[in-house]
């Protein structure tokens, strides 16, 4: 009988310490170390490249049961172009139109693994008060303790190629690129 309630206690116990390693981890995206960015052509001339300076959101991740979920809002007022006339004109209704939007937005609703590690994020991308779907090519990840804040954290690298005339914002298209990379570098630490 010891034996069988023996047997019955580190039979429970692995099930427990199992269901724990594979528990849903949330993480808050450092708003410090999260940088999204737009790049484009300029009239066939050079690349531009743009970011916005805040974002914020969370990352859930359950990397035993590869799945997970990311959301990031994105404040497009924060646009940076380099130049105070430019980001104004970004903002405006030809493009941004921040006074009616001033978010950005992507919520995930699949995020795909290999190797244990997410390679992909599919989501929706609302920018302008247009919703399309979109997918983030993750092309690098990492998870380990950030020794600054004592606690566990993860980045990644992704983008993803959208159109801008998909969401109203075709102004000098085809001089200026209607295609679009989205890149994001993002932190995010535990909660």
């Amino acid at each position: 009988m010891k034996k069988l309630a023996f047997v019955v206690a580190v039979s429970s116990l692995c099930a427990f310490s199992a269901a724990a390693l594979a528990a849903p981890e949330t993480y808050v995206i450092d708003p410090n170390h999260t940088a999204p960015r737009f790049e484009y052509s300029h009239y066939g001339y050079t690349k531009q490249m743009h970011r916005f300076d805040k974002s914020s959101g969370k990352i859930v991740l359950d990397r035993a049961a590869q799945s997970g979920s990311v959301e990031v809002t994105i404040d497009a007022t924060s646009v940076n172009t380099g130049l105070a006339l430019f980001n104004q004109i970004i903002q405006g209704e030809d493009f941004f139109d921040t006074a009616k939007h001033p978010n950005i937005s992507f919520k995930s609703s699949k995020v795909r693994f290999d190797g244990g590690k997410p390679v992909a994020v599919e989501g929706n991308l609302t920018i302008k008060g247009v919703t399309r779907p979109v997918t983030l090519t993750v092309t690098s990840f990492s998870a380990k303790p950030n020794p600054f804040v004592k606690k566990d954290a993860i980045g990644a690298d992704a983008f993803a190629k959208i159109k801008r005339s998909d969401f109203n914002m075709a102004k000098y298209v085809p001089d200026v690129s209607d295609e679009v990379t989205l890149s994001i570098a993002v932190e995010a630490i535990k909660e």
